[in-house]
């Protein structure tokens, strides 16, 4: 078997030393060889080993998967989904219609590898979107159980790290586009052209965001452009209505309405029902079964995910860019409550110019904000939350940089018909400090705490 990690090989395995951004296949030679380990490809040096030494290691390994598996990817189809915000979602919906529908779907993306509905924990996740190896031995696992249609979360990073070359798309969807990632991209222009390489090698049809200011530059010529919005589409919405538990949406399609009623909530989920049924309207999928099949679907861990204490609610949410952070508040402005509280802060070793555009964002917004901690990596707390006041245009803040008092704290604040929106880890299950990953739920937490209290009462 062919392996990228050295310490996955065993006796009679090949090793290929693929150089990464942090680190380089090339140092973990001796230890495949160690593990048994008894071919090498690489750029350089010598081994003790069979050795082929080719120019590029990602070139070749891509070009020798393509080759391994490309019957097998002609008999799947592969729906790939990218965007800014909303791509977990989307993608989630789709693994859950399809399945609803009859069609065995598996999914590989930010909340893990799902199929059978069950989750493979992997070592490569929680990378958004794993590496290539790993992805094609997912596919062969999926084509293998039975699981003839994947979808997959395509994130910038990955695709321009060459994660998705040489794999056939069948279908690509395109959420949308705001700032983020700019400490890699450096500009929106590479941003989005990172992203629309997935829709440079797609076979078929796009599936495009009218509404979002970057759809020109996902509409490609050379494909099948399908567009859904509220301005605009094959696919348009009418009219919507959302509360505290579900939301009613009317949508237009060939001329005919069609009303919808779903457990989601708020606009933006709007559009990542939008793109779920534009996908299976492209699949050939009767109308009446995908509206049925939308109603009954949820949204993944981690996302608007509710949980009830007292007579409030709390929220756990994944957000962590301006647009995502202004979307959900509008969404929950939309309820009927009381005080808003926020807890959150901005992740280490990200764009430092949108920390402050976050923290005003929730100020301007909420009853109060708690400033805490979200994965610093290598980076000074102190200068995390400096940059997120910087240019504060209010004062209803404290600061608690332990998460997990301050997730207490703002449950302590609730009163009655109150709000507290936990953001910036959603599903995630640990915590990054320095180069150490240290177990963390924001979800746990509230547990833990609401227990605690329902124990003392």
């Amino acid at each position: 078997m062919i392996q990228v990690d050295s310490r996955r090989i065993k006796q009679g395995d090949t090793f290929v030393a693929l150089r990464g951004i942090s680190s380089d296949g090339h140092s973990y030679i001796e230890t495949a060889i160690k593990n048994g380990a008894i071919k090498v490809i690489a750029e350089e040096g010598s081994y003790s080993v069979e050795t082929l030494i080719v120019k590029d290691t990602r070139e070749y390994l891509t070009a020798y998967l393509k080759e391994t598996y490309k019957d097998m990817l002609n008999d799947m189809t592969i729906i790939g989904v990218t965007g800014t915000n909303g791509k977990t979602t989307t993608a989630y919906l789709i693994y859950q219609a399809l399945n609803l529908l009859g069609r065995k779907c598996s999914y590989i993306g930010t909340n893990g590898y799902f199929i059978g509905g069950e989750k493979i924990e992997l070592p490569s996740l929680p990378n958004t979107t794993p590496d290539i190896l790993e992805q094609y031995q997912m596919y062969e696992e999926s084509y293998n159980k039975g699981y003839k249609y994947v979808v997959l979360e395509a994130s910038s990073q990955a695709i321009s790290y060459g994660r998705i070359e040489g794999i056939k798309f069948d279908y690509a969807i395109f959420t949308n586009l705001s700032e983020e990632h700019l400490n890699y991209h450096k500009t929106m222009e590479n941003y989005y052209l990172a992203k629309r390489k997935l829709f440079e090698q797609l076979t078929g049809t796009a599936i495009i965001n009218f509404d979002d200011d970057y759809k020109d530059k996902f509409t490609l010529e050379k494909n099948s452009n399908f567009f859904y919005g509220f301005n605009g589409g094959d696919i348009k919405v009418e009219d919507f209505i959302t509360q505290k538990e579900n939301t009613t949406f009317t949508y237009t399609y060939l001329n005919n309405q069609y009303k919808v009623n779903s457990n989601l909530i708020g606009k933006y989920n709007i559009y990542n029902m939008l793109a779920t049924i534009a996908l299976l309207i492209n699949l050939k999928i009767d109308i009446n079964d995908i509206n049925k099949t939308i109603s009954e679907i949820a949204s993944p861990e981690g996302r608007m995910e509710k949980i009830i204490y007292n007579n409030n609610t709390i929220i756990i949410d994944y957000a962590h860019t301006p647009a995502s952070i202004q979307s959900l508040i509008d969404t929950v402005n939309l309820i009927k409550h009381n005080n808003t509280y926020v807890v959150f802060g901005c992740a280490g070793e990200r764009d430092r110019s949108l920390r402050s555009v976050m923290a005003n964002i929730i100020m301007k917004n909420a009853t109060k904000l708690i400033i805490t901690s979200d994965d610093p990596h290598e980076e000074e707390l102190a200068q995390i939350v400096n940059d997120m006041l910087e240019k504060k245009v209010t004062n209803n803040y404290e600061i608690c940089l332990d998460r997990s008092l301050a997730i207490k704290k703002g449950i302590s604040l609730l009163n009655q018909n109150d709000l507290l929106l936990i953001l910036g880890k959603g599903h995630e299950k640990h915590m990054i400090i320095g180069k150490e990953k240290i177990p963390f739920s924001d979800k746990e937490e509230v547990n833990k705490y609401i227990e605690k209290e329902n124990n003392s009462n």
